[in-house]
């Protein structure tokens, strides 16, 4: 496996904020201002190479040669693709990218009338172990760093710049892994992403997704993160939801719509709360009710998205109209919802599943030289040194 250059004591340009890379630079004993050329270069003109830049002033430009040469503390991330497919309707397009280590990641393109959305991974792999997922169904491998999650960003708008499209609108962090479990290094990577004088994407725009690790949503709060919300619920009583989402056994529901409830009253902001629809599992009147009675008190906003199938998974994706008769007993309480497109659904858009397919018959050999258990504990999927918030 090729070896990552993190592993030998490297940085990558992408991991650094406007504030850190301007420290390298001054440091070296260049001026502050020279941050401002090399960011431009990164960020707003989608740069791959830096070498013999003419509109690098020539202190910049020896600084980028010494810090990104063959000996140089610094390399760029630029992941390889190694798969990409397009789906039917034209809207959806999906990529596999490999890191410099060999681990590969999956990062979503969606197009709608006027406006495109990414989805990004946070992880290879994931520790949460939703039974429904894809990636959940692979486990944990490792955090992605933040110019790992730039990257996919930086990937996307030069698609969009090479198709002479507009460039994104929104990002959601919905993509492989589970982001507050990643929580530092996420936000330093919505940092870059959202800075004004590089990508610039509006932090409004910027969705996390979480599988509902209550301790790191009390710190959005706490730290009033300027981005939105969503939660992944899936069924609004203790039994049902640990079954499909094991990371409830952890923290338990009320301890998780605890933390909305604080989130909603510390920051003023509604929270979108993500609800698989799976035949005759949570597609009820009855479910919906119980979800529309949990959600008492907090400024929500239910998606409701039919199940995405999946090899690892025999539930089926729910019906329309059982859609429509769960949206209307939402509607009698006053909770406003969405019944949600599925896209890509013919480029295996839901997250994992496009590496999943690629890496099938390799896991099956791993798993006969390892003797790996499709049933590990979701405790033991957690590495010790990265609980999180």
């Amino acid at each position: 496996m090729p070896l990552d250059a993190t592993a030998i004591g490297r940085c990558s340009l992408h991991d650094l904020t406007y504030t850190a890379l301007e420290e390298k630079i001054v440091a070296a004993g260049n001026r502050a201002a020279h941050t401002r050329g090399l960011w431009r270069a990164l960020y707003r003109e989608l740069a791959h190479e830096f070498a013999e830049r003419p509109d690098f002033s020539p202190p910049l430009r020896r600084w980028v040669e010494k810090a990104l040469g063959e000996n140089g503390r610094l390399f760029a991330d630029a992941p390889s693709v190694a798969a990409e497919i397009a789906s039917s309707d034209g809207l959806t397009r999906k990529f596999l990218l490999r890191l410099a280590d060999g681990q590969t990641i999956e990062t979503v393109l969606m197009g709608y009338p006027g406006r495109f959305t990414a989805c990004v991974s946070t992880q290879a792999g994931c520790a949460m172990g939703c039974v429904f997922c894809a990636t959940g169904q692979m486990g944990f491998v490792r955090h992605l760093r933040p110019g790992e999650i730039v990257a996919q960003v930086l990937h996307v708008q030069r698609a969009l710049r090479a198709r002479g499209e507009t460039g994104l609108r929104n990002l959601v962090l919905m993509g492989m892994g589970e982001p507050l479990h990643n929580y530092d290094t996420v936000m330093t990577a919505l940092e870059i992403i959202t800075d004004p004088r590089g990508l610039g994407l509006a932090p409004s725009r910027v969705t996390i997704s979480t599988v509902g690790v209550a301790p790191a949503i009390l710190r959005l709060a706490a730290e009033r993160r300027p981005y939105g919300l969503a939660v992944s619920l899936h069924d609004a009583t203790e039994t049902g939801r640990s079954a499909l989402v094991p990371a409830s056994r952890r923290w338990p529901l009320i301890e998780l719509l605890d933390a909305c409830r604080t989130y909603g009253r510390q920051t003023g902001r509604r929270i979108f709360f993500e609800w698989t629809l799976i035949t005759d599992r949570n597609d009820s009147p009855a479910k919906a009710r119980e979800l529309a009675a949990a959600l008492s008190g907090i400024d929500a906003h239910v998606n409701l998205i039919p199940l995405n199938p999946t090899q690892g998974f025999a539930g089926q994706a729910a019906d329309l109209a059982s859609a429509t008769t769960f949206q209307r007993v939402l509607r009698g309480a006053a909770i406003p919802s969405t019944i949600r497109q599925r896209r890509g659904i013919d480029v295996a858009a839901g997250c994992g599943q496009l590496r999943a397919e690629k890496r099938a018959p390799d896991q099956r050999r791993e798993s006969l030289v390892n003797g790996s258990a499709d049933g590990e504990a979701f405790q033991n999927r957690f590495p010790a040194q990265s609980s999180p918030g």
